[in-house]
Formats: structure tokens, sequence, C-alpha cells
């Protein structure tokens, strides 16, 4: 309820940015029919006092806003109608867009965040990282996944997801702030997943260019689908660019995979190492074939990590990706270490504050 046309139309263009739509009321009589359930009421002035005065009954989410600083008399007029909070346009508009994003997603959820790196080149990464947000949708949940990996290829490739339309890296310019997940995954290639249950698989992948996502960007869209509930993937290169260590520290948990041989856990220790650096250290997931006898149990103890799953070699997985079918669609080694690391994920997000 605002009357202000200069304030009316920031409010407009902020709910736009948002993803929410408004029910825009011209008095109090009108508004009467919506107060009580409506997420956000949003106020100028003029309306705070117009409302208070027709016995509006005080409820939480009240909003006044203003164009510059607030007079004394909007501060009164606000406490009479009972607002939580006064807020100046252009200087809010980022606590504004926020609380509009809150309104249209509902109560904000905390999805798992899970970040996938390799012990070394071609240690299965991308393809377990993959497995997971599609099991994640087989459960009926909404998934995200995120490539921080300028270097990969594009996950979208790996899901046969390369002829979806839709955005990639490269365009999506964002400076922070958040953003809504309902906009975001409308935004996004979106590749079937078969008995998905209702799910949704959302894939920003990078492009075949060199340019990777900025730490701000990949923070803003790891929240963003936290904050629908969403279970968040990032594939992470093994090199800690800024973005990397931006997924990780916000992951719940981390996970290094590690092929069963000699050279792949000397490289892996050293990942490991530098992830430990920039927080927490990662658990294990070991991928055979072992050459050499090298059990799991034997990686973990010399890298000094828990072994979380161990994957037996796959007959015709490798096949099944060049023809762009998305792993852990059918059943078999991988799909079991997904589940299992997803089990994992889960536990770790609930046990976080």
């Amino acid at each position: 309820m605002v009357s202000d046309p200069d304030l009316l139309d920031a409010i407009l263009r902020l709910a736009a940015a948002a993803g929410c739509e408004l029910h825009r009321s011209v008095d109090a009589t009108q508004a009467r029919t919506t107060w009580a359930q409506a997420p956000l009421v949003l106020l100028d002035g003029a309306a705070a006092r117009h409302c208070a005065g027709a016995g509006l009954p005080r409820r939480p989410g009240v909003v006044v806003a203003v164009r510059g600083e607030p007079p004394p008399t909007v501060w009164r007029e606000a406490v009479t109608v009972g607002a939580e909070h006064v807020v100046s346009l252009p200087q809010a508009e980022s606590w504004l867009v926020g609380a509009l994003t809150e309104a249209a997603e509902g109560r904000p959820g905390r999805g798992p965040v899970l970040a996938v790196v390799g012990g070394r080149g071609g240690a299965g990464a991308s393809v377990l990282a993959a497995a997971v947000a599609v099991v994640a949708v087989r459960d009926g949940g909404r998934a995200l996944l995120v490539d921080c990996d300028p270097l990969g290829g594009g996950l979208d490739l790996l899901l046969g997801a390369e002829d979806l339309d839709g955005l990639r890296w490269p365009e999506i310019e964002l400076g922070g702030g958040r953003v809504p997940a309902t906009a975001l995954h409308a935004a996004l290639p979106a590749p079937s997943v078969p008995r998905g249950g209702g799910g949704r698989l959302g894939v920003l992948s990078c492009a075949r260019a060199e340019s990777g996502p900025s730490p701000v960007a990949v923070s803003s869209v790891v929240e963003a689908g936290r904050r629908a509930g969403e279970t968040v993937v990032c594939d992470l290169p093994r090199h800690p660019t800024d973005a990397a260590v931006a997924a990780h520290t916000a992951a719940d948990l981390t996970v290094l995979v590690v092929p069963a041989d000699v050279r792949s856990a000397a490289a892996g220790a050293r990942v490991a190492a530098v992830l430990a650096e920039h927080g927490r250290a990662p658990g294990l997931v070991v991928r055979g074939p072992a050459p050499g006898g090298l059990e799991a149990a034997e990686i973990g103890r010399a890298l000094g990590l828990p072994v979380l799953a161990t994957m037996r070699p796959e007959s015709g997985l490798a096949r099944a990706l060049e023809r762009g079918d998305a792993p852990g669609r059918r059943r078999g080694p991988l799909l079991t270490a997904a589940a299992t690391v997803l089990d994992e994920l889960r536990s770790a997000a609930g046990s976080r504050p």
C-alpha cells in the first residue's frame, strides 16, 4: 500500500528482481482482506498512518519504506502501526530484495551443500558430483549442480544437456546479494531425471571458455539453493581458485575422490592438505580398480581421512557417459556410492547449527 509513485516504481522493480508477486491495495478497507495472511506488508508513511487509524491489527512482517532519510513523523507512524522495520531507499535495496525473496519462497530452509574435488585429474569427481545430484532428485527433492571448474569441459556435457536452453556461467552476472531460487532454476538447463519423483535438477555449467565464476557469484548461487531447501552440489577444481574456496567454505561436507593407486593417493594427500588450509578436512571416496591391491582403509590411514564410500569399477559406465547418459541413472557401484555420500551429507548438514 504505497501512494508515492516514485517509491512504488522502486518497490515494483525490486519485487521483480526478487521474483515476488505483489498485491496492491489502495486503502485500508481493501488492505484488510489480505492483511492477516500476506507474508509481508509494505507501506509508505501515509499508508502506515491510514492503516493505524483504521484499526488494522498489529502483525509481524510490516515494513515501512521511504525515499531518503525517514523524517520523525514516519517513525511515529511506524510505531503506531506496529512495523518491524523502517527502510530507506535506495540505501536498503539489497535488504528489501532479500525480504521479498523470502516472502516469495516461503520460510527459508537449510538445504545441504556438498563440494566434490578429485585427488588427481580424471579421478571421477565430476561424475560423482553429478550422480549425487541425480540421486537427490530421484528421491523427490530439488537439486542444484554447480560447476566451479572452468577447465573441466562443462558439466552440461556430462549430463547430455549441452543442447538444452538455459544460461551458463559466462552469461550470468551476479554482484552479490540474494538470488531467488525460482528465478535461478527458470534460467538454467534442466535435464530430465528418470523416476524423478517430482524433483527437479538445475545445472549451472561452465561453458567451453576459460572464464569461470567469481567467488561472490558462487556464494550467491549456493545460498539461493540452501535457502530454498535444495541439495546443492558443487564440482570443484583441484587448484584452489577463489570460487572453489568459496564453495568449500560454504559446504556442509567436502568429498575427495581418490583412485586406489599409490600415485593418486600421493596427489590426493596434497589436495587434502590444501583443503584443510581453507576449512575443514574432506571425507574420502576411494574408486577402484586397485592395480596394486591398495585398499581403501590403507589410503584413509595414509591421508588421515575418514573413508565415506568405496566404488568398484563399473562396466559400461564410460560408454554411457560418452552417450550423454547422466551418472547415477542406473544401478551399480556409482549409484550406491552417490547414495552413501548423500546420506553422509544430510547427516553433516543436520548436525551444523
